[in-house]
């Protein structure tokens, strides 16, 4: 029999919505290179539908934030039930015109990406506003488990798109999405009014320079944080070129993105316990570093195993970061602005994939695979530098 204690413990519902949403978009990001290299698109032009996705991204993120954010918005939970519809519908559009329509598999795949990029603040805001409510709930552990759904769907979809074609994505990537939304139906989340007198005041402020005006050091570090992810954009969206360059193809990717993904795990679940013996602004410091060596080790490695090596990086690169940067907005801001804060972080990646993607195409068709990696490794450190000084300490 299940105790109320255990009922009250919101961390294995919330850590299945991790689970499948990181499934669907590690299969949508992580292979967007390998489907779209098949439907006969060069990588320059990949990397201007990567970045056509982030630019309208970045323009959307903070729209929806700060509407998510007003007193008279629907949930977080029903606006991303209404979100997920979306690549539903486009998973079932790219099925149909496979190989039959360039400017349509272009088109939908763009869409997906941009949807994809737009749910990561509000899967996040979820959490942390359950946490907020002082519900029990684990976003370490949760977003582990995102890890763990991460590196099952890059390492299956990879032998499937090996074996039987890159048809095999959107297939997948449709079936991750229903059960994705049949684990939002099931997560019970009630949305708290914020509404106070000084609250009111700051819902009318969603001017983004009143924002930064508010936060002026935060908008610098995120400069930092879109020059570490131009790097890890260029990693990851540009992966099958790399295993490529390297010695392998398709199923050594999946299994590079796998291991990466595993890796992630200790760093995930353990950080609730390393904010107790460190400070949440000092974990974030400590991921641009990891950025720059791991993209440091990829330009380095000679071969394949090397390559599985640099792997170890990510446990305090990615993973790092992708725990500490949602606590430490939810610390250095005011709870009216915790959701527009997310949705800024967020931004961040969606820049870095924007710049990244269009560098990165441009970069491996011109120069090749090792100068993009030169820009990719020059741009972490940069990003590493601002994140170092930068960041505020949190309470």
């Amino acid at each position: 029999m299940e105790t109320s204690k255990n009922k009250d413990d919101l961390t294995v519902r919330y850590a299945f919505i991790q689970c499948f949403f990181w499934m669907l978009f590690g299969g949508a990001i992580g292979f967007v290179s390998v489907y779209l290299l098949d439907c006969g698109f060069t990588n320059t032009q990949i990397g201007m539908i990567i970045a056509a996705a982030g630019l309208f991204s970045a323009i959307f993120q903070p729209v929806i934030a700060g509407y998510a954010d007003k007193e008279k918005s629907p949930s977080l939970k029903n606006l991303m039930i209404l979100f997920l519809v979306i690549p539903m519908i486009l998973n079932i559009l790219l099925l149909t015109v496979y190989h039959k329509s360039a400017i349509f598999t272009g088109g939908f795949y763009a869409c997906l990406l941009m949807v994809m990029q737009m749910l990561t603040p509000l899967v996040n805001a979820l959490g942390m506003e359950s946490i907020n409510q002082k519900k029990k709930l684990n976003f370490g552990v949760a977003r582990g488990m995102g890890s763990i759904g991460y590196a099952f769907v890059v390492y299956v979809v990879g032998v499937a798109v090996g074996l039987t074609g890159a048809a095999a994505l959107p297939i997948a990537l449709l079936i991750v999405s229903g059960v994705l939304m049949v684990g939002l139906f099931l997560f019970p989340f009630q949305k708290v009014s914020k509404l106070t007198s000084e609250t009111a005041q700051e819902e009318s402020r969603g001017n983004p320079f009143l924002f930064f005006k508010q936060y002026p050091r935060f908008g610098i570090t995120l400069v930092g944080c879109i020059l570490v992810y131009i790097s890890h954009v260029l990693l990851n969206s540009f992966t099958f070129q790399i295993v490529k360059e390297k010695g392998g193809g398709s199923a050594e990717m999946g299994t590079a993105m796998a291991m990466a993904s595993l890796i992630e795990l200790p760093t995930m679940f353990l950080f609730v316990f390393m904010l107790k013996k460190v400070r949440c602004d000092i974990w974030f410091r400590i991921s641009g570093i990891f950025f720059f060596l791991k993209t440091l080790g990829t330009l380095l490695a000679p071969n394949i195993p090397t390559f599985y090596g640099v792997q170890i990086f990510q446990m305090f690169g990615w993973a790092l970061i992708t725990v500490s940067s949602v606590y430490y907005v939810n610390s250095i801001m005011k709870k009216q602005d915790v959701i527009k804060g997310q949705a800024y972080m967020t931004m961040t990646y969606t820049l870095g994939s924007v710049v990244g993607a269009l560098l990165g195409g441009a970069l491996i068709d011109s120069l090749g695979v090792t100068s993009m990696l030169i820009f990719a490794t020059a741009s972490a450190a940069a990003g590493m530098v601002i994140m170092l000084f930068t960041s505020q300490k949190t309470r």
